[in-house]
């Protein structure tokens, strides 16, 4: 397959170097000048899972002179969903696939209002990762992936699409609930995301600690209540399941701290804000989750002024 993947981050560029190496022609697209430049001088620079090794994948900062292709991967944060779709026009044709594994609700959303629904899958994945300068990421954590037409329907382009991902060790698995899927990875994010960037801490220290455990659960509680209010069937313990990825992810830095450490904008508005926006929708409190999404917005307003 073609793929470009849009937003060379940490997660961008481990899937991209996975399919890179298993035979497909990926292109990693970036507005980090120095990264991609890095990526084309000195390679892809993995560690962590699958060893220690250099991809030599090709990087650019726009997608110009890129042919059709039949894979474009949204990977950017949240707030640039809408920018980097309309920028990557040029290279979706009517039968290119377009697959958002962004963090938080509402990306297919924005995705579909532009190209399309018929053109995007939807999918969430348990790996984790953190980028560790120009053209260095650590792949941190491997899990589960799963992708789902955005219509909700089964197809045989998602099952294939299983196929390739998987082939490339990403494992992954095709799906039909779209919501459910999405719910399902947003009570993780809930849980471990907003956690780690308020204290500072990777992953492993929310499951390692009561305190982190009780905190954890706390913020948890109130996105299933609200999940259920919807009529949203999880699968298994969300709570659970949410301390298994901070366990398996232990040495990650979470998304959201490295948004917080780089002072950049986070995610927190599509994930523990979501979660407040459908309580108050729904007439359920979330003191909890609102409590987070203040206390990082207190955390973006001031990065010039912190102390630490």
């Amino acid at each position: 397959m073609k793929v470009c993947v849009i937003g060379a981050g940490a997660m961008g560029c481990i899937i991209g170097a996975l399919l890179h190496e298993s035979g497909h022609e990926v292109t990693l697209v970036d507005v980090w000048k120095e990264h991609v430049e890095s990526i084309n001088r000195e390679g892809l620079r993995l560690t962590g899972v699958g060893g220690d090794r250099i991809v030599w994948v090709e990087a650019r900062e726009n997608v110009d002179r890129l042919p059709i292709q039949d894979l474009v991967l949204i990977m950017v944060k949240s707030p640039y969903t809408l920018q980097a779709v309309r920028s990557a026009l040029p290279i979706i044709g009517q039968d290119t696939m377009v697959l958002t594994l962004q963090n938080g609700l509402g990306n297919g959303d924005i995705i579909a209002s532009v190209v399309g629904p018929q053109s995007v899958i939807v999918g969430v994945t348990s790996h984790g990762g953190t980028v560790l300068g120009p053209g260095a990421v650590r792949h941190a954590g491997a899990g589960e992936t799963v992708i789902a037409e955005y219509s909700g329907k089964m197809s045989e382009r998602v099952g294939k699409l299983a196929e390739a991902l998987t082939s490339a060790g990403i494992e992954t698995r095709a799906a039909h609930n779209v919501e459910e899927l999405i719910w399902s990875k947003l009570l993780v994010n809930v849980g471990i995301n907003a956690l780690t960037a308020i204290l500072s801490i990777r992953n492993g220290e929310l499951s390692a600690l009561e305190p982190g455990r009780e905190l954890v659960a706390m913020a948890v509680s109130e996105a299933v209540e609200v999940a259920r209010a919807k009529g949203i069937t999880l699968e298994g313990d969300p709570l659970e399941r949410c301390l298994t990825v901070a366990q398996s992810t232990a040495e990650n830095i979470s998304s959201m701290l490295q948004d917080v450490i780089a002072r950049r904008p986070t995610e927190v508005d599509v994930i523990n804000g979501a979660i407040v926006r459908e309580g108050e929708r729904l007439g359920i409190p979330t003191p909890v989750n609102r409590a987070l999404l203040k206390m990082i917005k207190v955390i973006e307003l001031t990065y010039a002024r912190r102390l630490r």
